[in-house]
């Protein structure tokens, strides 16, 4: 009881990355309250689930293995977690913030009542005193979220309510694991005991997958683009640059909603979060939704035309200009000093 939860979504037989970077963060959470961490993998085809999740520090793993629990549908798979967490009573519990957590989260809390903060970007655990009562929660979860347009980065509690839940987006956790050894307990469930037959009420008869055009996150090298780059036209300039330096092309929100450049390649809070060696921010200034999806990049380049830019404060490297102006310089002297 009072244990750490992820929720592991399941493609084919495997886990996805978001789950296993949730795992990483809960094993890192789950040391500081000293207590286990469990997963629950609910699908079908199983059998390699726990060689896949064990190795990231997992305890305890809940297998649900039912034809009828692939592909997800709602209604089966929030059973599942209702259930199991009657019975389990976890403090915490964690979901990727994708299509398929955005739908079963605020299920899962509705039905427990216990509250989801969405979109998280950092987890931690601490202490909360509320003076009115003269009381003292410890080891609080620390929902952290940019919040009200991103003018504020919001620290968010559930002092009285459990679990504690909450969504993270793909990339934002870093995935790592802890022993490629290590040994956890596997515990196989009857579905049939979580789940009623009304819960199979609605069946996926055809699905189509659509895989992204773009590499965004897997690329070492990206040229973000802002708003202050101007135009769909000033956009081609980054893409030269990219295919000169064996980059990808990101974009703020801004610049996607102004239509310079698609949607599936905005970083940021409402887009992807990105880690690569070199973040080259062009005319963006920084709003803390963006930074929330660039920040860890290892090296952060700034060309703008505005010494005081918010981004600047956390790129090692500023470049005072219009992107007109410096792009086709960098595009030039990289030519000539490369073979």
């Amino acid at each position: 009881m009072n244990n750490i939860f992820v929720y592991c979504e399941i493609e084919d037989g495997i886990v996805a990355d978001v789950s296993l970077e949730l795992l990483t963060k809960g094993r890192s959470l789950a040391n500081t309250l000293g207590c286990k961490l469990e997963a629950v993998a609910a699908g079908h085809k199983l059998e390699s689930v726990g060689k896949q999740v064990f190795p990231y520090g997992v305890d305890v793993l809940h297998v649900f293995d039912d034809a009828r629990l692939f592909p997800y549908t709602s209604l089966p798979h929030t059973s599942v977690l209702v259930n199991l967490f009657k019975e389990e009573q976890p403090q915490i519990a964690f979901m990727g913030a994708t299509s398929i957590g955005r739908d079963l989260g605020p299920r899962v809390s509705s039905a427990l009542g216990s509250g989801l903060t969405a979109d998280c970007t950092s987890l931690e655990i601490g202490n909360h005193e509320e003076r009115k009562e003269n009381k003292i929660y410890e080891n609080l979860l620390y929902q952290i979220r940019p919040a009200f347009g991103g003018n504020i980065v919001a620290t968010i509690i559930n002092p009285d309510c459990r679990p504690q839940m909450a969504t993270v987006r793909e990339g934002v956790m870093k995935k790592e694991i802890v022993d490629p050894a290590y040994k956890g307990e596997t515990k196989t469930y009857d579905v049939s005991k979580f789940v009623n037959d009304t819960d199979f009420v609605v069946k996926v008869i055809e699905r189509h997958i659509e895989k992204s055009k773009t590499n965004i996150k897997g690329s070492p090298i990206i040229i973000g683009g802002g708003y202050g780059v101007g135009s769909k036209e000033n956009f081609k300039l980054l893409h030269d640059l990219a295919a000169v330096i064996g980059g990808e092309v990101g974009a703020s929100r801004a610049a996607v909603d102004a239509g310079f450049c698609e949607h599936d390649r905005q970083i940021g809070q409402t887009g992807v979060t990105v880690r690569p060696k070199l973040y080259i921010a062009c005319g963006i200034s920084g709003q803390i939704q963006h930074i929330a999806g660039m920040q860890e990049s290892s090296i952060i380049i700034s060309v703008n035309n505005d010494p005081a830019a918010p981004i600047n404060t956390i790129a090692d490297y500023v470049i005072t200009g219009t992107v007109e102006e410096v792009i086709p310089k960098m595009i030039k002297y990289y030519k000539q000093n490369t073979k």
